[in-house]
């Protein structure tokens, strides 16, 4: 008879239990549970193909995008250095600027137009003058001797005048009985002569009085008084210049350009220059471009032959041109001195007057470019064609004239009170 345990009681050792079928069937379920959720997240996550198909093509694209990148990024420091190369060639090669250039003036060369000692100096070096202004003061003992014997000769010469035009008036009136034609003639003759002498004498006497002022000689200009050498008790030499004054209304600068930068220099062109030394330009104009430089090659040789100078074919300098600048204002604080060096720069027209959007293009884009393969940028046409329709700027100083000759009567009066009457003494 079998005996029956309890449902509660522990199993033996090796022994499975009662309800082993229950427990496989719960872990079954549990297995099946296990994989219903793992194949539910497996099917919302990739699946490896997909994961292994994505990865090279993602690497391929950022390997493109890079690769594109680094070309870009060299296309456009490419073209960033050929503007920069385009521009660096239009300022230094195209330009029309120049570093040499210098700052003239007009030197009144004064010389005394009488000889003498020199007996009062009324100027000092580097002192400023206006024109008429006194530098210095010859001894005037000589010519005011001359004007006083002048005048004297004058008088003389007026009454002899005087009295022989009235004996020539008297023979006139007289009948044939009374005088001759020969002795018309000679009082004729006499009358003619003292008036001659008479005329003379008052042009010598205008002389005399015109070299007496000369004895103060005067500044012809408003400037500076320059390189002063002169002191009181020399002697001057009449036409030998021994005062300099510079024209302080008479500066200009000159500017040098080589023959390449020609083509954008015309007549009215706004211009700057810059002195070394000081910041501020110089504003003005190009007044006038010459027409002519020396050529070497002009020169004949032996046999009158032309000598031409050897150059070599690679190696050729462009020739520079001289172009004036009229000044137009000057800062306050830029001193003009002659000879001081300038960097003149030639300001192009405004680009609004008249330009379209394409040729401002060409201008700041298509030249500059053109100019890196040798094409400079067109000239413009009729550049110094106002050079020759300047009227030519006429200086003159005032001169001494010619005074007009008195009539000796007014000299002499009261000699020949009438023809009849006999003359009567002072």
């Amino acid at each position: 008879m079998e005996a029956t345990m309890p449902r509660d009681a522990a199993p033996l050792h090796g022994e499975p239990p009662a309800d082993a079928d229950a427990v496989d069937g719960s872990n079954a379920r549990e297995t099946v549970a296990r994989d219903t959720s793992d194949r539910a997240s497996d099917s919302l996550r990739p699946s490896a193909w997909t994961t292994l198909s994505t990865r090279p093509r993602r690497q391929a694209i950022g390997h493109f995008m890079r690769g594109a990148g680094r070309h870009l990024a060299t296309l456009g420091i490419a073209l960033v250095a050929v503007v920069i190369a385009a521009a660096t060639w239009q300022h230094y090669v195209t330009a029309p600027w120049t570093r040499n250039g210098s700052v003239r003036v007009q030197v009144a060369n004064v010389a005394p137009q009488v000889a003498g000692k020199i007996v009062e100096l009324r100027v000092a070096d580097n002192q400023f003058v206006h024109k008429g202004d006194v530098l210095y003061v010859i001894d005037p003992f000589d010519f005011e001797v001359a004007v006083r014997v002048d005048k004297a000769l004058v008088d003389q010469r007026a009454a002899d005048l005087v009295v022989k035009q009235a004996e020539f008036d008297r023979r006139q009136h007289l009948s044939n009985l009374a005088t001759t034609p020969e002795e018309q003639q000679i009082y004729a003759g006499n009358a003619a002569q003292a008036k001659a002498a008479y005329e003379a004498a008052a042009h010598q006497l205008a002389l005399a009085e015109l070299n007496l002022k000369r004895t103060s000689v005067v500044s012809p200009v408003d400037g500076y008084v320059t390189n002063l050498l002169l002191r009181a008790g020399d002697y001057a030499v009449t036409g030998v210049s021994n005062v300099s004054v510079i024209d302080s209304d008479s500066f200009w600068i000159d500017g040098y350009f080589e023959e390449t930068k020609m083509a954008r220099v015309c007549v009215g062109d706004r211009a700057e220059a810059q002195l070394v030394g000081y910041s501020k330009p110089i504003l003005g104009h190009v007044k006038t471009v010459t027409r002519g430089i020396s050529v070497s090659n002009a020169a004949a040789g032996a046999q009158g032959l032309p000598n031409v100078d050897p150059i070599y074919t690679w190696v050729r300098l462009a020739q520079r041109v001289p172009v004036r600048l009229a000044i137009d204002t000057v800062p306050p604080d830029v001193p003009l001195v002659s000879g001081m060096t300038a960097t003149v720069t030639i300001r192009q027209p405004s680009a609004g007057g008249g330009q379209t959007w394409l040729d401002r293009l060409r201008e700041h884009f298509v030249d500059p470019v053109s100019g890196l393969f040798g094409a400079g940028p067109p000239p413009r046409a009729n550049c110094l064609q106002a050079t020759s329709q300047q009227r030519p700027e006429v200086e003159a100083l005032p001169y001494a004239r010619e005074p007009a000759v008195p009539p000796a009567a007014k000299l002499a009066p009261g000699l020949t009170p009438g023809i009849d009457a006999s003359p009567r003494l002072p």
